[in-house]
């Protein structure tokens, strides 16, 4: 496609070019004559007379050759338009006005390590947008692609508990996941990562991803944990079903997943949006946080997994898998649970997702999150590191 595209913008100009040169050849024969050339009227209704000379015949044909310019633009941007939707990585991540400094540092470590043409869709709410929009341009950011969305939390009014064993994991932001495809309208697929992540390799792997024919969504499974050479002391790390769903619950029992079942990550998601879109996705979600505000299926349980219990409901079955290289998490589980240095290195991508973040105390492994965290021009954000 991209050959038959070049082709036809080679012939486009060849034909503007002859057409060009039909009408140069026009005006050099109209210099050599005498009499003037009698134009169109004016604005005025009175016509204009004008000679035609060789700076007139220049002039046109400086115009002619702004036309082609122009049109070939013009070519370009309508051809490579789509082209650039598909060649784009839509990233999207939220800066959430309390950990802002965690989405600069992941967008740091993505740009950095990556020739991909990237596009960030950093989300937050009202009250936060210039904040982020200062952050970015007064920094070493400024040179990224991005676009600031405004996730409005209306959309969520009756559909959260409020009873949640960490109240953190209510903020509404933590839920734009679910909302992708009203967020992000012109790309096919697209990347979403929570913020307390830092990427070690090229993000075009993961966008490389492979979704099976019908599957919405890609994840990494719980069940593809390092093993206990690569990592010490994750006591009460919940991996199955039974550690996000309450299977006291009739409505948990009746949907026959067993309670064994491996639950996976939502905190590195690689979408499809069109089978998101086909499948209803959002709303599919948004009928289990419902059930939840009702019945309590999930907001107490010991995964504490508010976000993410409806995606392994909605998601059962049907989802592809990432790389496990590309997700390993539970950094933020124990601050007593340490990686392996070698295993660290061979990551792609680092997640601290539990209490205990890298920019805060306690933590571990906070020296690989603080090489690419990004100062706040703002003075506002700030390392909390007891030394």
């Amino acid at each position: 496609m991209a050959l038959l595209r070049k082709i036809n913008q080679v012939l486009l100009f060849l034909l503007v070019l002859t057409l060009c040169g039909i009408l140069y050849k026009k005006v050099r024969k109209g210099a050599t004559l005498k009499n003037e050339a009698v134009l169109p009227r004016n604005r005025k209704g009175n016509r204009t007379v004008q000679p035609t000379n060789a700076a007139t015949a220049g002039a046109q044909d400086s115009v002619c050759w702004g036309a082609v310019a122009g049109l070939l633009r013009g070519r370009y941007d309508d051809a490579e338009s789509p082209e650039d939707t598909e060649e784009e990585i839509p990233v999207v991540i939220c800066a959430a006005a309390g950990r802002m400094g965690a989405a600069m540092a992941a967008i740091n470590s993505i740009y950095s390590n990556t020739d991909a043409n990237i596009v960030f869709y950093v989300v937050g709410l009202r009250n936060t947008l210039s904040r982020i929009r200062k952050w970015i341009e007064h920094s070493k950011l400024r040179e990224i692609n991005f676009r600031i969305v405004e996730f409005n939390p209306i959309v969520l009014k009756g559909k959260i508990r409020p009873d949640s064993s960490r109240p953190e994991l209510l903020q509404p932001l933590n839920f734009v996941r679910f909302y992708l495809p009203l967020l992000v309208h012109q790309h096919e697929k697209v990347i979403y990562l929570d913020d307390d992540v830092i990427v070690q390799g090229d993000i075009q792997e993961l966008y490389d991803t492979t979704l099976a024919l019908g599957h919405a969504a890609a994840f990494s499974d719980d069940c593809d944990l390092p093993s206990a050479q690569d990592i010490n002391r994750l006591v009460g790390l919940q991996n199955t079903y039974m550690g996000y769903l309450d299977y006291r619950k009739k409505t948990i029992k009746e949907l026959g997943i067993s309670p064994s079942t491996c639950s996976f990550n939502p905190g590195v998601i690689v979408a499809n949006m069109t089978e998101w879109k086909h499948q209803r996705i959002t709303k599919q979600l948004e009928k289990w946080m419902q059930k939840n505000v009702e019945e309590n299926l999930y907001s107490s349980s010991l995964g504490g997994g508010v976000a993410t219990s409806p995606m392994l409901i909605v998601f059962h079955g049907k989802y592809s898998t990432i790389n496990p290289l590309w997700h390993i998490r539970h950094l933020g589980w124990n601050p007593d649970a340490r990686y392996s240095e070698h295993f660290l290195q061979e990551a792609k991508l680092l997640h601290w997702n539990g209490r205990h973040k890298p920019w805060d105390f306690p933590s571990v492994h906070n020296d690989l999150w603080e090489s690419w965290f990004v100062p706040d021009p703002a003075g506002i954000f700030k390392l909390n590191h007891n030394t």
